[in-house]
């Protein structure tokens, strides 16, 4: 049981890549419980195999801070066939990188995330063609205009790929906009790294825009290359691996929004 916690823990998110090869190489373990339930602890929730809690790959209580999101996780383990698919079970890594790597660092998973203020892709625009610019504009203006108005982060943005230095004002008042407990924090994390945009994660965290309109805005350029030149299968596939995690990443921060105001 310990090697299935293992197989499914990984990072949040995994690679895509990898984790296909992981799973192509490994075989996939037979399922060994009946049901999972969702049972009260310690102040939140624990997901149970046949009345037995999951646990970390290290060995620590897996709890979760609101129902519903015990609930999907439970719902991930029941959705499991004769054998177990850890790909299938996002929500499930997503708590086991939880409990294992973010509840005794918050801070320094935090930092780590504003780190893309200073080079957020939101910033850098391409200075044509027409039609790409405006579609740039379109979804990330608004985003830029909140950041400005809502939590007083003035950004500066350039043309092309070159560097720009952001104000550290402009950096600080983003950044304290930040959540502050493990889950929250843990999901912003996984949303910025996906999209490549801390500015991004936080207009999905305080709510601005739904998860369709974050998930768009962090593919406008290359969408416009699909609409131009075709979509490329690996490339497709690889995207498609993204969205199971941040689909995951984007119900906690909903779920969290709504428990810890």
């Amino acid at each position: 049981m310990r090697e299935l916690f293992d197989e499914i823990a990984g990072q949040s998110p995994p690679d895509p890549q990898e984790a296909v090869r992981r799973q192509t190489r490994a075989p996939l373990r037979k399922r060994f419980y009946e049901r999972a339930s969702v049972a009260d602890a310690g102040g939140g929730f624990s997901i149970t195999l046949d009345g037995r809690p999951i646990r970390s790959p290290s060995g620590k209580p897996v709890v979760v801070p609101a129902r519903a999101t015990a609930d999907a996780i439970a719902t991930e383990w029941n959705a499991q066939g004769e054998t177990i698919e850890p790909l299938t079970m996002p929500l499930t890594r997503f708590a086991n990188s939880v409990v294992e790597g973010v509840i005794d660092r918050v801070d320094a998973v935090a930092d780590d995330a504003a780190k893309f203020l200073g080079s957020d892709m939101l910033f850098y625009r391409a200075g044509h063609p027409e039609a790409l610019v405006a579609r740039e504009a379109t979804h990330w203006d608004p985003i830029l205009f909140w950041a400005a108005d809502t939590l007083g982060a003035h950004f500066i943005l350039a043309e092309g790929i070159t560097h720009v230095g952001q104000p550290g004002a402009a950096i600080k008042a983003a950044r304290a906009a930040f959540p502050h407990d493990p889950w929250s924090v843990a999901a912003l994390h996984v949303v910025t790294t996906l999209t490549g945009s801390a500015l991004l994660a936080l207009a999905l965290a305080h709510g601005f825009r739904d998860e369709d309109q974050i998930w768009a805005a962090a593919h406008v350029d290359e969408d416009w290359n699909i609409d131009t030149w075709g979509a490329d299968e690996e490339v497709m596939s690889r995207r498609a691996a993204r969205l199971v995690d941040f689909k995951a990443a984007a119900s906690i921060l909903k779920v969290q929004k709504s428990v810890v105001g």
